[in-house]
């Protein structure tokens, strides 16, 4: 897993429009909302992640993203294989006009089941401020909620990050606690903010039905 500490950034119908699969342990549903797509990344995505997220500006909160075209197709393969495993799940966000994925939203687990989980994102600068991140965000909180089941879920943002916590808090999520010293980046200790999100505050705020049946 690529540790992003969430980097970003139009609001849209959070019901998505969405290519459906019976079970996404098998494959991840291709989930559409204005001019964002999200699917399941592919090996052929590595090229464009590695640009997009090894730049400076990105990568300065996050965790080492892979150097290499190879690293970014190992760290794909794996995606699948968690996923399948029922541990994990990272949709690729591809904006109209694009083949290749420009940034990932990734949830994981964080317990036996999948009730509570985390969730990071990382996009390419380029694509900062534009709405990218707000409509493909909706889209993947709707899936991790209405069909994952997830019931809290977690975020991590490096207090200094203020453009990660903004995005975090456009989301409707509740700063928590401060993590003293919980992110190694450079050989530096930074502290981070844990945001909360819980099912039943989504729901209400999305006029989502609070009896919808969980996969």
């Amino acid at each position: 897993m690529i540790r992003t500490g969430t980097q970003v950034a139009a609001t849209v119908p959070m019901v998505p429009s969405a290519v459906t699969t019976t079970d996404w342990r098998e494959a991840l549903p291709v989930l559409q909302a204005g001019a964002v797509t999200l699917r399941e990344l592919r090996l052929s995505d590595a090229a464009s992640l590695l640009a997009m997220l090894t730049t400076e500006e990105v990568s300065r909160f996050i965790s080492p993203p892979p150097t290499t075209v190879d690293g970014f197709e190992r760290f794909i393969a794996w995606t699948h294989r968690e996923r399948g495993a029922g541990r994990y799940v990272c949709f690729g966000i591809v904006p109209d006009g694009f083949e290749q994925a420009v940034g990932i939203i990734q949830v994981r687990t964080l317990g036996a089941g999948f009730d509570i989980a985390e969730w990071g994102f990382a996009l390419g600068s380029d694509f900062w401020g534009t709405g990218v991140f707000q409509t493909a965000a909706r889209q993947v909180l709707g899936f991790a909620f209405g069909e994952v089941g997830i019931q809290r879920l977690e975020a991590r943002s490096a207090v200094a990050n203020g453009r990660g916590s903004g995005a975090l808090r456009k989301m409707g999520a509740t700063r928590e606690a401060i993590l003293e010293g919980s992110l190694e980046k450079d050989g530096q200790r930074l502290d981070q903010a844990l945001w909360t999100i819980q099912d039943l505050d989504w729901r209400r705020a999305h006029r989502v039905p609070l009896d919808v049946v969980r996969h």
